[in-house]
């Protein structure tokens, strides 16, 4: 079931994957949602949902105009491994680093990366405190994050991260123009540029989302990503 509504979805987005590859996903699906039962990993279970809300839905933002071969890329606040798992199964050259506050799903992921036959990195701790450190900051040709807060607090932890002349790649719902209004102030403050605002619409699906590109224009002052009391006190 799961296979069959994945491959309707892909073939309706037009993306075209490997048999191999089709069943790297059954495979992450499968272990999806049996995990799910022992540890809270998402609320979507059903097939057609896994399949179009979580995997499709990741390579929305899958555009080889940004996503270079052999890209460094870290999937901030990753959680179940969306975007970055998916992109690593359909693009398995990128340099994948799973980043992510809570070590059990990592856990989760670095076992499951190795049972897919791929290769990842996997990093453990909080948004705002390592960006300052210098292995990790400017390091990275893009940052992807889905779902993890609103583009004002989540720009501040994300852009710190990426090189100048990389992205910031946000994949938002239906919100997506009020958060970038919102965040106006942000991206201009943190270094950041919107390269473009690609709308996307899933297919089965009647609500409208967007991948947007942010481009890092400048480096990001020092003192941000502030710790969390101060960015809430005081957003950009």
């Amino acid at each position: 079931m799961f296979r069959t509504e994945l491959e309707a979805a892909l073939k309706a987005m037009d993306l075209k994957i490997s048999e191999k590859q089709l069943d790297q996903f059954v495979t992450f699906n499968d272990r999806l949602v049996e995990t799910n039962k022992v540890m809270n990993l998402t609320a979507i279970t059903d097939p057609k949902g896994v399949a179009v809300k979580h995997m499709a839905d990741s390579l929305s933002c899958c555009d080889a105009a940004y996503f270079k071969e052999k890209a460094k890329v870290l999937d901030l606040g990753t959680g179940a491994g969306f975007p970055g798992l998916p992109l690593l199964i359909y693009r398995p050259d990128l340099k994948m680093t799973f980043f992510d506050s809570l070590q059990k799903r990592l856990t989760f992921l670095e076992k499951l990366v190795a049972d897919l036959g791929l290769t990842a990195s996997f990093l453990h701790g909080r948004a705002e405190e390592m960006a300052h450190k210098p292995e990790y900051r400017s390091a990275f040709d893009i940052v992807t994050s889905r779902a993890v807060a609103r583009l004002n607090i989540l720009a501040e932890w994300a852009l710190p991260y990426v090189r100048c002349g990389g992205y910031f790649i946000s994949l938002k719902g239906a919100q997506y123009e009020e958060e970038l209004a919102e965040a106006e102030n942000a991206l201009k403050i943190l270094g950041g540029r919107v390269a473009a605002v690609r709308p996307v619409r899933l297919p089965g699906l009647d609500d409208v989302r967007a991948v947007l590109y942010i481009e890092k224009v400048k480096e990001s002052p020092k003192k941000y990503p502030r710790k969390p009391k101060m960015a809430a006190k005081n957003p950009l």
